[in-house]
């Protein structure tokens, strides 16, 4: 099935004395080694069918790398899942690799993006993924998970960030033959393909292109969330492990509108999306962090009670933070008011864009937020 494409504005998108003063910074500089990391992202996972194509005219190939034919430029074709694999156009093969020619994007479900494209079955459908260079991938990043206005030194720390991020979930998965990470923010970083690149992700990602952070020589899990509302927290309160490198610091963020918020749940929409319970009574934080994140919450209905604890408290109520007081409201509803937006470790966004607007570097933000690490070349294998 073939679809017409067209790109529209894409192309016109493409290319004193402070705080800080005598914080020791534990960073160790080296020149970046030249190397070139190729990321595969899920784009789409166990779907039945999905559009594919490229901007210009695309080469196709099949499981042994033999060219089965080309895509004409600026079409789209349904890659769609059959018996033993893979049909696309007129081909059927155990699975398609799409490239481009010159310079070329590809287009995956309904976004353009750098790379080639890998189609294959999976277990529950068609999975298309995104091979692409680590740099080119952090064009996108940078601009999803920040906006690309913002100061050039918060978006450098966000670069540097970004990267360790996904060379920490590439390792993670080295035994997973289809991919590293996926696109999605609930459990990776926001990938939106060339529509989220910009001048000035170019130029933060350039500035520090092949730089990762480390600890012990091991690349670290460094996350990172929107706000923290004023102070980040340990990991082992959050997710019961530890981790020496992220461990929670004073923040910048309290200013930030969206980081302040009020939430107010019926007893029966708490009862939907915690099940087993019956109609819900009380609920109760009963344990907290050091800086006031609540560490368990219990749910009491009349059929039984739940308690949730650590990151499970934000996610099963899809609250934005953990950091909040209960109170009761009007018709025997439960206020929550709280401070932050995510899990409140690692590095705080709007943290490090108060902090670059009073003139931190890059290496300052980082420095900060996660402790006792290195900036180190990445070594490629």
């Amino acid at each position: 099935m073939k679809i017409q494409l067209y790109l529209g504005a894409l192309f016109s998108q493409i290319k004193g004395r402070h705080w800080w003063v005598g914080i020791l910074l534990w960073f160790v500089l080296v020149a970046p080694a030249q190397a070139s990391v190729i990321l595969r992202v899920a784009i789409e996972r166990g779907v039945n069918q999905v559009k594919v194509g490229a901007s210009t005219t695309a080469i196709v190939k099949d499981s042994t790398g033999r060219t089965l034919g080309q895509l004409p430029g600026m079409s789209a074709y349904a890659a769609q899942s059959v018996p033993g694999g893979v049909a696309l156009d007129k081909w059927q093969s155990g699975l398609f690799w799409i490239e481009p020619t010159g310079k070329g994007f590809v287009y995956i479900g309904d976004r353009w993006f750098r790379g080639r494209t890998l189609v294959i079955p999976t277990e529950k459908g068609l999975t298309a993924v995104n091979w692409v260079d680590l740099e080119e991938y952090l064009y996108s990043v940078i601009g999803g998970e920040m906006d690309s206005s913002w100061p050039p030194e918060a978006l450098k720390a966000q670069a540097i960030a970004a990267r360790t991020y996904a060379l920490y979930e590439r390792e993670k998965q080295r035994n997973n033959p289809v991919y590293d990470l996926g696109d999605s923010p609930d459990r990776w970083q926001i990938y939106k393909g060339v529509s989220s690149e910009s001048s000035n992700t170019y130029t933060a990602v350039d500035n520090t292109a092949g730089k990762v952070l480390t600890h012990s020589n091991k690349i670290i899990l460094s996350v990172f969330h929107a706000c923290s509302g004023g102070h980040t927290e340990n990991v082992e309160d959050v997710w019961g492990n530890t981790l020496p490198y992220l461990r929670a610091v004073q923040d910048f963020d309290q200013n930030v509108k969206e980081c302040n918020w009020v939430k107010t749940f019926s007893p029966a929409e708490i009862s939907s999306r915690i099940s087993g319970i019956g109609n819900i009574k009380e609920m109760i934080a009963e344990s907290f962090s050091p800086f006031r994140s609540v560490k368990t919450l219990k749910i009491v209905g009349d059929q039984g009670t739940k308690v949730l604890k650590g990151e499970e408290v934000r996610t099963a109520l899809r609250l934005k933070s953990t950091r909040f007081t209960v109170s009761k409201g009007e018709n025997g509803s439960f206020v929550l008011q709280g401070l932050g937006y995510g899990h409140g470790l690692g590095m705080s966004q709007w943290g490090a864009y108060n902090l670059a607007q009073r003139g931190a570097s890059y290496l300052q933000i980082l420095g900060h937020y996660y402790k006792d690490v290195a900036l180190t070349p990445i070594q490629a294998k």
